[in-house]
């Protein structure tokens, strides 16, 4: 499901879909969930696009060409095409309703349902099991969520003791909190397993929201829905390498710290949250995995370079940037970025082809592609000032430069 506008993501959803959204210096939104699909060996994918998709089908045709047509392998960005009348998709069971046809002619057993719009790491075959062993109509992956994080943004269960849903709300205002945790409440993480028979059924039923109304209308009654507990059962063991004093270690990531990480970046304060999350050393998401691979498209550039006096710490620094007498903390700069003399880069993100000129500094800010930050000029210090450029700020106070602007 990649078709959302992301409206709450504005301006980095101008020009793009949420799904491919920059993240993580090289990747897009999108690449964390087809990299856990490549991962656990499902390779039969539709893309379902609707809003702003240019972007994202370029990115999917030039960085996930897995198709085999011997072997049935595929990932399909498949847009809204109005196939059951005139109009676009209205909610995300309208998006599957609308294309009932794809999954009938596969003969499919069950049906894997995504969101392309978080951040984590998942073995969905490991659910898959679950959902097959508890003969289960319907399973919904959970994760908990401190309570005023799930408020208005996330959907909000109830579970019995053998973890079957008594009780789903949609982004309630007050969300119900899990007895043994006052603080917490379980949250819908958007990953779905249908028995595809039941699938077939429900869609036929009103409601073109699987949270508003599809779920709630499951429970209760003859079918069989229950919970996957992620923090609890998804189990991904993974390295990182470390480097002390010269020496190349690896280390086993301990797996309830990384491998239960997930993150909604539909704001932009919970995407800067997610790219902060990356830095350091001890970092709760781990990106230098070797056994659970994270893919993307990859432009052939040229390594990085730091020369005169340039320097970067505590950051992520991508492929063709170049460090040119400036000072880069704390920051994730994507590809092709350029930091010259006496600048200053500290806790932002800086997208593909940014230049900041010298003397301009930088803080606690998003900087889209293709953007100039002048000689000199400040963006971070000053709200007012950064509202009168164009410039987008957060509730949190993050500074977000719209693509290709001139900050004079």
């Amino acid at each position: 499901m990649a078709g959302g506008a992301g409206d709450r993501l504005q301006p980095l959803t101008r020009e793009r879909s949420k799904a491919a959204v920059p993240f993580g210096g090289k990747f897009r939104i999108i690449d964390f969930t087809l990299s856990n699909c490549i991962n656990s060996g499902l390779r039969r994918v539709y893309v379902l696009t609707q809003y702003r998709s240019e972007s994202l089908n370029h990115h999917v045709q030039n960085g996930w060409g897995i198709s085999s047509s011997g072997l049935g392998d595929f990932i399909y960005c498949v847009p809204a095409q109005q196939k059951l009348g005139a109009e676009w998709y209205k909610g995300t069971a309208d998006a599957v309703r609308q294309n009932l046809d794809l999954i009938t002619a596969k003969a499919a057993e069950d049906i894997l349902i995504l969101s392309g719009d978080h951040i984590y790491k998942m073995n969905y075959i490991q659910m898959l099991v679950s959902h097959r062993r508890k003969k289960a109509d319907l399973t919904v992956s959970a994760i908990r969520e401190r309570k005023e994080q799930a408020a208005g943004a996330l959907g909000v269960l109830e579970v019995d003791q053998e973890y079957k849903l008594v009780g789903f709300e949609e982004k309630p205002a007050q969300p119900k909190t899990l007895a043994e945790a006052p603080d917490f409440a379980l949250a819908s993480m958007g990953v779905y397993i249908f028995k595809a028979s039941t699938l077939l059924e429900v869609l036929q039923e009103p409601g073109d929201d699987f949270g508003r109304q599809i779920i709630p209308g499951m429970i209760g009654g003859q079918r069989n829905v229950f919970v996957y507990d992620y923090e609890k059962e998804n189990q991904i063991e993974d390295f990182k390498i470390e480097v002390k004093d010269g020496i190349r270690e690896k280390l086993l990531v301990e797996r309830t710290r990384d491998s239960s990480y997930w993150k909604d970046v539909g704001t932009i304060d919970s995407y800067y949250e997610a790219s902060m999350d990356l830095l350091g050393v001890d970092t709760p998401f781990n990106l230098y995995g070797e056994k659970w691979m994270l893919r993307t498209y990859q432009r052939p550039l040229p390594p990085s370079k730091f020369v005169l006096g340039g320097k970067a710490s505590e950051s992520i620094v991508c492929d063709g940037c170049v460090i040119s007498g400036g000072t880069v903390w704390n920051s994730i700069l994507s590809p092709g970025v350029v930091v010259e003399r006496g600048a200053e880069v500290e806790r932002a993100v800086l997208f593909d082809g940014v230049i900041i000129e010298p003397g301009a500094r930088v803080k606690r800010a998003i900087i889209d592609k293709d953007s100039k930050i002048r000689a000199g000029a400040l963006i971070g210090y000053d709200p007012e000032a950064d509202k009168s450029r164009g410039c987008t700020i957060s509730d949190n106070g993050i500074v977000v430069v719209p693509k290709g602007t001139e900050i004079i």
